[in-house]
């Protein structure tokens, strides 16, 4: 199989989704963004915060609304996503417990209004049998620290 790049991202700002179009810019790939229900998240990130913890709590995580590829057509997948009190945003948990057979390799990049604190081993523990390369905390890098990233995820 010839190798396949996915980038799948969730956006709940747009920061994350320029980052995954600054990717995608970077490297041949499919583009895939997460959506969950209209009504699941607030606009206002204290309200996003407070629902999003008690999905954590409570283990309901947001169900995704966006058609998701075969991931086994892929050698690589770049899981974009915001930090969210220092930790996978609960749409991308959603999507990293379908990753939970994947064979390829994996990678997230991030966006954070602050701090990234524990966000790639939060990542990683989620979906501990997948190979997890280190991920990019996405802060207006230029194409060249993107390009950087990406040789080393896909080696």
């Amino acid at each position: 199989m010839a190798a396949k790049t996915l980038i799948i991202y969730y956006s709940w700002s747009g920061t994350t989704k320029r980052a995954a179009q600054a990717l995608a810019n970077q490297v041949d790939a499919d583009v895939v963004e997460l959506t969950v229900a209209p009504q699941t998240f607030s606009s206002d990130m204290f309200a996003t915060s407070d629902v999003a913890k008690t999905q954590l709590r409570t283990g309901d995580l947001p169900t995704l609304t966006s058609a998701l590829p075969d991931f086994d057509q892929y050698t690589t997948i770049l899981v974009g996503g915001p930090v969210w009190s220092s930790m996978v945003a609960t749409p991308v948990r959603s999507l990293l417990t379908k990753l939970a057979m994947y064979t390829g390799t994996v990678a997230p990049f991030y966006t954070d209004a602050g701090t990234a604190g524990d966000y790639e081993q939060d990542f990683a523990g989620l979906i501990p049998q997948v190979t997890v390369k280190s991920g990019l905390e996405v802060n207006g890098q230029s194409a060249d620290q993107l390009t950087a990233w990406i040789q080393t995820v896909m080696g």
